[in-house]
């Protein structure tokens, strides 16, 4: 007898529905997985065979040939192991096929038969939802994560025993709804905040500019000047994600498998801080099975690169495409797939190898051949892709001993908004957001300079030696101070600000 059911793979970002067909004949009892199929997969034989048994139920001692279509797309992970034991109870004559036709089923299944999250689940969703069939069952600790997207009925259940008796008697339990709305606000809770950090104004400004703009922030000091704690706070002031952007940032992670919030969707913006020793394809994405690297899991948020030096030369370079372009495209021989990569870059470094020559207290070892080989390691064209570079020195005593509290994230993040929402304003017909992803054209076009600002220019690309690069990102950080101090046209004090952030390029790089 044969057996017809669903389930869905993943592919990049993108979930696509698998079409399992069960075939139990008579023949020397064996298992045969056709249809481009992983070890994974090719191991859940074993993992079915002891869930069905242990379930009470009856391992058919014929052969089985079990196809998974499209034949053409190679298939991994242990999803379709539920969809496999079902298949073959049905072509055993164990449970009526007829069930199995209005329902999707996804997740893995233990030896004793209960079920196991999956990878995806949202994608799935969201591809469900375009679907006739809008019934997917899958195990518990997925449903919330399912049950998102309104459009679909999500069934958990814990066990293939549950999921049998389930199909015979449908009525018998109720899909998962939840008000998504509540449950993106109940997700909203940042651990983390800048009232708890002492001193650093021009730091603290310098990432308020930052986030106002969409633009990259180099923060250069010695070690325990703070450069880590303030850029873990710098999600806390970007503003509170759209549910367009929570589920797309809930998706990347589901299907990367670093989704740990159980309400089911991501409702803070994400800070990824890897470890300098991470390889490229960790840092962009890649593999056999191509998954999202480390720049797509901080999509919609921060990507932080602790002592930049130290990181591999070829991951570093790997960066450039994402930066200009928010995605990374990752080639194959048959397919590329394409990972989204909007986000803030946010590096720290020692200004030397020792670490004290911006240290007031500490002397500076270093000559200037070691300090100029330890920052040769990052490249020209990746500095000019950082738009702004901050000095952040040693706190003294009379700010860490302050007992008031220091400005909160939410003031900060609220003169963001302000200044996102004239950027939202301004670029609505030009295909950005903010001012960090302006062009050449439309920076003549919306970078006007009064007369003094103009001068002040002038002076400060002399004196710096900027590239035409660097020449842009001094006008794209003025317009963001102009838009914080709500001004449309640039000021001298707002260009100055700006230079300001730029100045580190002679004195250093």
């Amino acid at each position: 007898m044969t057996s017809k059911i669903y389930s869905f793979g993943i592919l990049g970002l993108e979930a696509y529905p698998v079409e399992i067909e069960i075939d139990v004949t008579s023949g020397l009892p064996a298992v045969n997985l056709v249809g481009l199929a992983d070890t994974a997969i090719k191991e859940s034989k074993e993992r079915v065979r002891s869930a069905i048994k242990n379930s009470g139920f009856q391992w058919p001692a014929q052969r089985i040939t079990v196809n998974l279509a499209p034949s053409d797309i190679k298939k991994e992970g242990a999803g379709f192991d539920l969809a496999i034991a079902l298949g073959i109870l049905a072509a055993s004559g164990q449970i009526n096929e007829a069930a199995l036709k209005n329902y999707f089923f996804l997740g893995e299944l233990s030896l004793e038969g209960k079920l196991r999250p999956a990878h995806g689940v949202l994608a799935v969703s969201l591809t469900l939802a375009k679907s006739l069939i809008r019934n997917l069952v899958l195990p518990e600790e997925n449903a919330k994560e399912a049950a998102i997207i309104p459009q679909i009925s999500a069934w958990p259940l814990k066990s293939l025993k549950e999921v049998v008796q389930f199909l015979a008697d449908p009525a018998s339990g109720q899909p998962l709804k939840l008000e998504v709305d509540q449950v993106l606000k109940n997700s909203e809770n940042y651990s983390l905040d800048f009232s708890e950090v002492k001193g650093q104004y021009f730091a603290k400004r310098a990432l308020e500019v930052a986030v106002s703009g969409g633009h990259n922030i180099l923060l250069l000091g010695p070690p325990g000047s703070g450069k880590t704690m303030l850029a873990k706070r710098i999600p806390t002031i970007m503003p509170t994600l759209s549910l367009e952007e929570a589920l797309e940032i809930t998706t990347i992670h589901s299907v990367a498998g670093t989704l740990l919030n159980k309400s089911g969707l991501v409702g803070i913006r994400p800070f990824r801080s890897p470890h300098h020793s991470i390889s490229d394809v960790a840092l962009i994405g890649g593999g056999n099975f191509p998954k999202p690297g480390e720049i797509s899991l901080a999509h919609y948020g921060v990507l932080f690169l602790d002592e930049l030096p130290e990181f591999n030369r070829k991951a570093l370079e790997a960066l450039r495409q994402p930066l200009e372009n928010n995605i990374i495209c990752v080639s194959r021989i048959k397919r590329t797939l394409v990972f989204p990569a909007c986000f803030i870059l946010a590096a720290a470094l020692n200004p030397c190898p020792c670490g004290n020559y911006f240290s007031p207290q500490k002397t500076c070892h270093c000559n200037q051949a070691k300090i100029k080989n330890y920052l040769g390691k990052i490249s020209g064209p990746l500095l000019d892709r950082i738009d702004l570079h901050i000095e952040v020195p040693p706190v003294n005593y009379r700010e860490l001993s302050d007992t008031q509290d220091a400005e909160p994230s939410s003031t900060i993040r609220q003169r963001v908004e302000n200044a996102r929402t004239i950027q939202r304003a301004r670029f609505k017909q030009e295909g950005i957001i903010y001012n960090a992803q302006m062009n050449t054209r439309l920076i003549k076009k919306y970078c006007v300079l009064n007369n003094a600002a103009k001068e002040l220019l002038k002076l400060a690309i002399s004196e710096l030696a900027l590239s035409a690069r660097g020449y842009d990102k001094i006008l794209k950080i003025s317009r963001t101070v102009a838009d914080l101090a709500k001004c449309e046209i640039i000021q001298e004090e707002h260009l100055s600000e700006a230079v300001h952030y730029r100045s580190l390029d002679k004195q250093l790089f």
